[in-house]
């Protein structure tokens, strides 16, 4: 089996859809969908409950959310997915072809749900497996030994948990690319402007890499995206 793990905060716009596709685009039944909210203060939980998932409740946070769901997952393969994009058909026969292949983790190769060049650009360096363009819009499986094995989400980080996390898996393990496409919302961008936004995440990042804390990150962050979810 296959756990899908889905954090989400005030995602009551977006997660009905999210899960209708996500079943959509499943080849078989082998599969459980975890829904992680963390406070939401919106109609998320009911719009969840209605969809017929399992839900948990956990403390904020995304990676304290993905963790809280790996602990409830049946599955030998975990699969976290954000709330705003969507995965490529097949996609848990393609994780699990991957995984029979050797794989002990990976991820697909990012799409945006909007027409723009420099989004395509963005989306073209996905294809490398080079741990500077792994982001959680990609989504990520992992074998759930594998997972606990690295100790999984550093529940101090709020900004980059993802990223991070790349590190101490391939470690672990054989970790690839799936060449098939996780079309991900390009809201962020068309609300803080689609240059800007990549200015940002950039910063964010070297910020990052260069030793910031994640008090001064996350402050930096709330200041400059606007509906941001942190």
């Amino acid at each position: 089996m296959i756990s899908i793990i889905i954090p989400v905060y005030n995602e009551a716009d977006v997660i009905s859809k999210n899960i209708s596709n996500t079943r959509k685009a499943c080849a078989t039944d082998l599969v459980e969908i975890i829904v992680v909210d963390g406070g939401s203060s919106d109609e998320t939980v009911a719009v969840a409950q209605r969809a017929g998932v399992i839900l948990v409740k956990s403390e904020k946070g995304r990676a304290k959310q993905m963790n809280h769901g790996a602990t409830v997952a049946k599955g030998e393969i975990l699969y976290f997915l954000h709330a705003d994009s969507i995965p490529p058909l097949q996609f848990d026969l393609s994780i699990w072809n991957a995984y029979q292949k050797g794989a002990q983790s990976g991820c697909f190769r990012l799409a945006f749900d909007y027409e723009h060049w420099f989004l395509k650009a963005n989306s073209w360096f996905t294809r490398f497996d080079v741990n500077a363009f792994r982001f959680g819009d990609q989504s990520l499986f992992v074998s759930k030994k594998v997972f606990h094995k690295s100790g999984g989400f550093r529940t101090d980080l709020m900004i980059m948990e993802d990223q991070e996390i790349i590190h101490r898996i391939k470690q672990c393990g054989k970790f690839v690319v799936i060449n098939d496409y996780v079309t991900t919302s390009a809201r962020k961008y068309l609300v803080n402007g689609i240059y800007s936004m990549q200015g940002i995440f950039f910063r964010i990042w070297a910020l990052y890499y260069l030793g910031y804390s994640q008090g001064k990150l996350l402050k930096l962050y709330k200041k400059l995206i606007r509906k941001h979810k942190l």
